[in-house]
């Protein structure tokens, strides 16, 4: 099977944007400690938000967003709207945030940037997770649970609401459900600490760092 250069490059673009520590690097911009050694130790907006305050963990969501909605965007004109090569680059720029290649592979936990991803395939998909995931977060306060479950959603989300009377290619449904495996895997700790009683609920206030 000959792959395209124009689709090896994308791919790698999604990777590589998608590997963008936005969350350790606002921590800096703000004089915050590194998030990699506070809170959770995880380079996500949740932490960033707990660690160094509201301001830089709405900023980090905002861009770790960006960089997966890009990434789709860029694979839409340069692959001429493939909505495979758009869910590839989708789940390559997820990779890459959860396994950066500059923080030796330890990276955070996709769900921003698969939001981010998830808004350019199927907007109104995305709408009705965010709308779970508030529900979940409204009503238990974990962020953590809400992830898992905006996530397991989403297949059967953008089955459903790909378009009016129309089903998705096979390829962004088989997408959508890899995604949402990678996600609910990066969270295996979380699940742990669930089970246990002993995940911490969310607060916007900034956490004393000790």
């Amino acid at each position: 099977m000959n792959v395209s250069p124009n689709v090896i490059i994308v791919l790698l673009a999604a990777y590589l944007l998608g590997s963008i520590p936005f969350g350790l690097v606002l921590a800096k911009a703000f004089a915050g400690p590194d998030v990699r050694k506070s809170g959770s130790g995880n380079i996500g907006a949740t932490n960033v938000a707990r660690v160094v305050g509201p301001l830089a963990g709405i900023l980090t969501l905002f861009l770790d967003a960006a960089k997966g909605w890009l990434s789709v965007w860029l694979a839409a004109r340069v692959m001429h709207g493939s909505a495979t090569i758009m869910v590839l680059a989708g789940f390559f720029a997820i990779t890459g945030h959860c396994f950066p290649v500059w923080l030796r592979f330890r990276g955070g936990k996709g769900v921003a940037t698969a939001a981010g991803v998830f808004i350019a395939l199927c907007p109104l998909a995305m709408g009705v997770a965010v709308l779970l995931f508030l529900l979940v977060v409204g009503f238990w306060r974990y962020v953590s649970l809400a992830s898992i479950s905006a996530a397991a959603a989403m297949p059967l989300l953008i089955y459903l609401l790909w378009a009016p009377h129309f089903a998705p290619p096979e390829s962004v449904t088989l997408g959508s459900l890899a995604i949402a495996v990678l996600i609910i895997i990066q969270h295996r700790g979380n699940i742990l600490r669930l089970a246990r009683g002993e995940e911490p609920k969310f607060s916007l206030r900034k956490k004393d760092v000790t």
